[in-house]
C-alpha cells in the first residue's frame, strides 16, 4: 500500500480561555475539527485512535496539534476514557498503546501535554500553583456520567496531591454540546435532582413534552464553583450545532453516520 504523504500546512486553529491564557508558564488549546488531514466523517483534525480513521491520519493530526503548541508529537499523552472518575498521574508522556484507563490526568512535569478527546462531552483544563510558584496542570473528560460521579472533584484532589493549593487553581470548560441541542429523556434529570433539588435549574422545557434540555456546561461550572477554586472560564460553543467547527457524537447518531471524529484539548507546562 502506498504510504500517505502529508503536506505541511499552517497550524490548526484552536480556542483558548482568557482565564488560563493569563497564567505564566502554561499553554493550552481547545482544538476544533479544522486543520487536519482526515477525510469523510473524520474531516479533518480527528485525534481519536478509538475511531475507524486511518492511523496515519490520526498520527499526523496529533503531530499538527502539538506543533501548534511548539511541541513534538511525542509530548502528547492521552487516556483511555471510560466515563469514570479515575485520575492518572503522569510523570512522563506515554504512547497511545500504554494509555491508562482514566478520565482525567494531572502532572507537574514540564513538556508533558495532557490531552482529552471529546465529541459533545466537555473537556476541562486546569492549572494550579505549588507554594514555590511552580505549576501543576490537569485535564478532565466530563460527560454527564463522569460529572455526576465526581470526576472534577477527583481531578482537583489529584492536583492538590501534587502540591497545588486549591485557591490557585484555574479551570476552563471547553466546547461541548449546548443546552439548546441537548434533549434528554424524562428520567434523565433524576440523577441530578437526587443529588440536589437545586439542580433542576440546569433543565428547561424542550420541544417535546417530558424531554427537557440539559445545560451540561452550566452543571459542570456549578460543580467547580463548589470546590472554591480561583476561577472558572468557559468557551461559548455548541459542538452539536456547529458542524463546520466540531465533531459531535449526537449529530452523527441522529444522521445515522457510521462513525465520528474526536476533538483534542490539551494543556502543557512550558519547558
Amino acid at each position: 500500500m502506498r504510504p500517505n504523504i502529508f503536506m505541511t500546512d499552517s497550524p490548526p486553529p484552536y480556542l483558548t480561555d482568557a482565564n488560563l491564557a493569563a497564567l505564566d508558564g502554561v499553554r493550552h488549546a481547545f482544538f476544533t475539527r479544522q486543520g487536519g488531514v482526515s477525510g469523510g466523517v473524520y474531516d479533518s483534525l480527528n485525534a481519536g485512535y478509538g475511531s475507524g480513521d486511518e492511523r496515519d491520519n490520526i498520527c499526523e493530526n496529533r503531530r499538527r496539534a502539538m506543533a501548534a503548541l511548539d511541541l513534538p508529537a511525542a509530548a502528547l499523552t492521552t487516556v483511555y476514557q471510560v466515563h469514570g472518575t479515575d485520575v492518572a498521574v503522569m510523570d512522563r508522556a506515554r504512547p497511545p498503546q500504554n494509555a491508562p484507563r482514566a478520565d482525567a490526568q494531572v502532572t507537574d512535569r514540564p513538556g508533558v501535554a495532557l490531552g482529552i478527546l471529546t465529541a459533545d462531552c466537555a473537556p476541562v483544563l486546569l492549572s494550579g500553583r505549588k507554594p514555590d510558584g511552580s505549576a501543576v496542570i490537569g485535564a478532565a473528560h466530563a460527560g454527564w456520567k463522569g460529572a455526576v460521579a465526581g470526576v472534577l472533584e477527583a481531578t482537583v484532589a489529584a492536583l492538590e496531591s501534587l502540591g497545588a493549593a486549591r485557591e490557585t487553581i484555574h479551570a476552563a470548560i471547553g466546547p461541548c454540546i449546548g443546552q439548546a441541542s441537548y434533549e434528554v429523556g424524562p428520567e434523565f434529570p433524576d440523577a441530578f435532582t437526587a443529588q440536589d433539588p437545586a439542580n433542576e435549574r440546569f433543565f428547561r422545557p424542550g420541544r417535546r413534552p417530558d424531554h427537557p434540555l440539559f445545560d451540561l456546561a452550566g452543571y459542570i461550572e456549578s460543580r467547580l464553583a463548589r470546590l472554591s477554586i480561583a476561577a472558572t472560564g468557559q468557551i461559548d460553543a455548541d459542538t452539536f450545532a456547529e458542524a463546520d467547527r466540531f465533531f459531535s457524537y449526537r449529530r452523527t447518531t441522529l444522521a445515522a453516520e457510521p462513525d465520528y471524529g474526536r476533538e483534542l484539548s490539551a494543556i502543557v507546562i512550558a519547558g
